[in-house]
């Protein structure tokens, strides 16, 4: 089978590589899969090249180019442990990621054992995590090449020049040649005659000997006269007082009968070599980005932190946190303000913590805080709380105000286990819950969370493949005007037909397709069946019908939006004001300039526009007057509380006569009971919907509420004018 390469935007990370990822799988299903996480992740795209064979993997490889390897154990022509020898033994320098099956989990470990990098269970490894697991071969990688840099650039650095300076047996200076003057001050016939420690000032930092007791060393008269002195970390003091580092050697020279005559001092300047190298050091520990301690350098100091721990018998915590939503960002506004958003939460989460912890960027948006010697795990509690509030202001990024929240996973030393990568791992299981959870909040890592994260995998799994296999369908909500009754019309929500699981709520996989970066795909087949749709009700005779579609902040930002529902419009051919665009206040707020030209192009088209859970997001009165849009939808929350809550009812109330002072249409989410209904009546309530009144129903039920016009058996709760 013929090499697939997948071809991928190149990340924007500080590790960024041309070589490419090799996948040696034989299985065409397990491939697919596999090509796709790797391709698809958000953040972390690779260029993977795929053979089926373990003989063409060895080939391409000889070829160059290959940055690591991904390699199922369960190959036809060489099976288990055999396959990854050969190929460790061909290339021990390529990182290799052991693919295996749920019951040869053994044979996973002891390929680490042997040489690998790492192994994942086949059937649990999803996008993340294998994305993961590569990204940090990759790295080491990176960082193993930088090091090699390091010691040839040290290399080319010695070569480049050398002085030489000769003394007798007392020390005193006899020759120099042109460089030596360069770089002591000295001119020859000055030096001539003078000690040593006159002319050539060398003093080693770290143990303070001189050139002087490195000359008597070599000059010695005992067995130690026969060695060789040197200095590697010495500073010269040039005749001037200018001071720059050396290395110096010094070498005895010996007499016809044997006997030592002198020494000869070689030395060159290495001052530039020594901040090339600081710098090289620095570079490939830390995010080039923010500057700080990069994935590798955190998980040295995490190790020694535990060590620390252990011998203080103290605890210390990992803190791992994630931007919500941070894709909405860059989709919109672009990786350079995306990048500045980085760089400002990195000083915020280093003004949050103590000196002596440690905050690292992992890669994208993903950020890890090492809360070292705390009292109480709990304690982390106050550290991740003190985050959040620091992070709750907006952040002023290019004269644009982003509002942006985190999501903190937590786990403890010794309580959630005893080394680093356990540590990682269980504190990155608490975060995945703690979005489950509503985002912008902290979760400790607790032992029901692995069930609960297995499950959410398998479903993310599942999901990639069901709109391909047709597994989605639209359900309709009627809106009603509330003193009529008469239908005004349907709201388009999304519903998961499993094969298995029968139907799945969008609670369940809209958070999780907003993760993967499904939501673009998504909301495109919901705008168009929704379309679809209408128009079929149209021919049909029920008459015209407005179709309400959400759009999502990925949508909503992304480049090609405007086109793509001017395209939907004309093939479907539904009048432009039939259709209503529902977007939330946060998705609007986080860019509202650029909100206002994409709304502003949507009403050119004639399209109606609704600010949905109004009231739950960043409500600013001065730009819902700039805004042009046509409706304001109640949140449900609010109106399933207006009876029972005070506080609510009036928070309704004030709600409907901003809608009504700015001459909006008022829709009314969640309505469930009678006084609901007779509450938003007397408060002047245009429009709502909810279960009072009608479920999210099929096409062919929908339909039949709009033939009859009104909902029969509310018809009586209405009240007349």
């Amino acid at each position: 089978m013929p090499n697939l390469e997948l071809p991928t935007a190149k990340p924007t990370n500080a590790n960024d590589t041309d070589e490419c990822v090799l996948l040696i799988e034989a299985m065409p299903d397990d491939a697919a899969r596999i090509l796709d996480q790797l391709g698809s992740a958000a953040d972390e795209r690779f260029r993977v090249e795929w053979v089926t064979e373990l003989s063409s993997g060895i080939e391409r490889l000889r070829s160059g180019g290959v940055g690591s390897v991904v390699l199922d154990l369960t190959l036809p022509e060489c099976h288990g442990l055999e396959a990854f020898d050969q190929l460790f033994q061909a290339f021990p320098r390529v990182p290799i990621l052991i693919l295996s099956a749920a019951d040869a989990e053994a044979m996973g470990r002891q390929a680490v054992q042997r040489g690998a990098q790492e192994y994942v269970v086949k059937n649990q490894a999803d996008g993340y995590r294998l994305t993961r697991a590569v990204r940090a071969m990759m790295d080491r990688r990176v960082a193993e090449t930088m090091v090699l840099e390091i010691e040839a650039t040290n290399v080319a650095l010695v070569s480049i020049g050398e002085a030489v300076l000769r003394t007798d047996i007392h020390g005193s200076v006899i020759y120099l040649n042109k460089m030596a003057e360069t770089m002591t001050g000295w001119c020859r016939k000055d030096a001539l005659g003078r000690p040593v420690s006159d002319v050539l000032r060398i003093v080693d930092r770290p143990s303070g000997a001189t050139a002087s007791n490195a000359l008597k060393i070599a000059i010695g008269n005992d067995k130690i006269a026969s060695l060789t002195a040197t200095c590697v970390n010495g500073v010269l003091i040039r005749r001037d007082g200018f001071e720059f580092g050396i290395e110096n050697i010094v070498t005895p020279t010996y007499g016809q009968d044997g006997s030592v005559t002198g020494a000869v001092v070689a030395f060159h300047d290495v001052s530039a070599a020594r901040a090339s190298s600081v710098e090289l050091s620095r570079l490939a520990q830390h995010d080039a980005l923010t500057g700080l301690p990069n994935r590798i350098l955190f998980h040295d100091r995490l190790t020694q932190g535990i060590s620390l721990a252990v011998r203080q018998g103290k605890q210390l915590a990992v803190m791992f946190l994630d931007l919500d939503h941070f894709k909405n960002i860059n989709d919109s506004l672009g990786h350079a303000v995306g990048d500045k958003l980085l760089q400002s939460v990195a000083r915020r989460l280093l003004s949050s913590v103590r000196r002596t912890d440690t905050v690292s960027r992992l890669g994208g948006d993903e950020f890890v805080i090492l809360l070292s010697q705390v009292e109480r795990g709990e304690d982390a509690a106050i550290s991740a709380r003190k985050v959040l509030r620091t992070m709750a202001a907006p952040h002023t990024i290019d004269d644009k105000r982003l509002d942006v929240s985190i999501s903190i996973g937590v786990s403890t030393y010794p309580t959630d286990g005893a080394d680093a990568d356990i540590l990682m791992d269980k504190a990155d299981t608490a975060l995945y819950d703690a979005k489950e959870h509503g985002r912008n909040t902290y979760q400790f890592f607790r032992p029901d969370m692995n069930a609960r994260l297995a499950e959410r995998r398998l479903l993310e799994g599942e999901l990639r493949y069901a709109l391909g296999r047709n597994e989605f369908l639209l359900h309709y909500q009627p809106k009603f005007n509330l003193q009529t009754g008469q239908v005004t019309g349907v709201e388009a929500l999304i519903r998961w037909l499993h094969p298995q699981r029968g139907l799945v709520s969008p609670g369940q996989f809209v958070p999780i397709a907003e993760e993967c970066g499904l939501m673009l795909p998504l909301g495109r087949w919901v705008l168009l069946e929704a379309c679809k749709q209408s128009r079929a009700w149209t021919d049909s005779g029920v008459g015209v019908v407005s179709v309400a579609v959400n759009v999502s902040a990925a949508e909503f930002g992304d480049k090609d939006y405007l086109s793509e529902v001017r395209a939907v419009l004309i093939a479907t051919g539904v009048d432009p004001s039939n259709l209503e665009l529902e977007m939330t206040e946060s998705a609007l707020m986080n860019d509202a300039e650029s909100t206002m030209i994409t709304l502003g192009a949507l009403k050119a088209m004639g399209v109606r526009l609704a600010i949905d859970d109004f009231g739950t997001g960043y409500s600013s009165f001065t730009y819902l007057r700039r805004f042009p849009v046509d409706a304001l939808k109640l949140d449900q929350s609010f109106v399933q509380g207006i009876t029972a809550d005070p506080s609510d009812a009036n928070i309704v109330d004030a709600m409907i006569n901003i809608g009504k002072s700015e001459k909006l249409r008022v829709i009314a989410e969640g309505v469930e009971t009678s006084e609901q209904l007779k509450f938003l009546q007397r408060h002047g309530c245009g429009e709502g919907q909810g279960y009072y009144f009608s479920h999210p129903v099929v096409a062919e039920q929908a339909g039949k509420l709009l033939q009859a016009g009104v909902c029969e058996g509310v018809k009586d709760s209405f009240e007349q004018p």
